[in-house]
């Protein structure tokens, strides 16, 4: 199965950034891709918290949930959409969501951001909870393999951005010590990592979270400076089991695509059982 992730520099004006997901996820089509993941804040990076406050939508429907649907059923692609703003029952923070959506154009699954991104270093201040209310459940979904010929799929885990500093979100999503059945294939990791923290800790991250799990990891980031200032670190990369880099980008926008091998992973879990070895819940 072929992959992309897709790299952005979004900007403050809702249009204007699904016009340019639109283009990329063309181009990713167009290599080929069965899955592109686009990256946090996608649609919007706005000038202030309360921008993704105002554009949020009700679960099902809006102008990004409505795009992100019929791109993906014009293009025949999975879709794994960064991030979208939800409502939530507080009138002043929202739901930062990974919605994945089926070449039908139905969502087919759905992660609330669980860990909230705060970092402090007198100019360069962040605080997530000030504007988003955190999940509570990991989230994986399974994509169907049209080269399987045992009906079996791609068991795939959702997380976002922070949560990448916490392997046991990702050592849950790769089931129980008891059940040796239940690892995912692949982790995705859309973000909007700072230049500060990605320069010092993104891909040897990335890295870790792929061998210690013996799966593909799939990281789409936000790579530029935006409009409102911020500077993200970019590099989105496709990782191997053995965490090897297969593809990736610098900063800018763009698409980088890998094929995602079944052989491979069972290759790596055969040779180093780890995951076998386990023995901690």
């Amino acid at each position: 199965m072929k992959a992309a992730v897709v790299q952005m520099v979004s900007g403050t004006a809702v249009a204007a950034n699904l016009q340019r997901a639109e283009a990329l996820l063309e181009e990713a089509a167009a290599q080929g891709a069965t899955l592109a993941v686009l990256p946090e804040y996608f649609c919007l990076m706005g000038r202030t918290d309360r921008d993704k406050v105002d554009a949020r939508e009700a679960p099902g429907h809006g102008p990004i949930q409505d795009f992100l649907a019929a791109t993906a059923r014009r293009l025949g692609l999975w879709i794994a959409a960064g991030t979208v703003p939800l409502q939530t029952p507080e009138a002043g923070r929202v739901f930062n969501t990974t919605w994945v959506y089926a070449p039908d154009g139905h969502g087919v699954a759905r992660y609330d951001k669980i860990h909230l991104f705060a970092f402090d270093r007198g100019s360069e201040h962040y605080d997530e909870a000030a504007s988003i209310v955190p999940g509570t459940a990991p989230q994986t979904f399974t994509l169907p393999d049209p080269a399987a010929t045992d009906g079996n799929g791609w068991r795939i885990g959702l997380s976002i951005c922070y949560d990448l500093r916490f392997p046991e979100l990702y050592r849950a999503l790769s089931g129980t010590v008891s059940d040796h059945s239940a690892p995912c294939d692949a982790m995705l990791v859309p973000a909007a990592f700072t230049h500060t923290t990605g320069k010092a800790h993104w891909e040897v991250l990335l890295r870790a979270r792929a061998i210690e799990n013996q799966c593909y990891v799939l990281a789409s980031a936000q790579g530029g400076t935006h409009e409102n200032g911020r500077r993200t670190f970019g590099h989105s990369m496709i990782i191997d089991p053995w965490g090897e880099v297969v593809a990736a980008l610098d900063e800018g926008e763009g698409v980088a695509c890998a094929e995602l091998s079944a052989d491979r992973l069972r290759e790596v879990r055969e040779q180093l059982p780890a995951l076998r070895h386990r023995r901690l819940a």
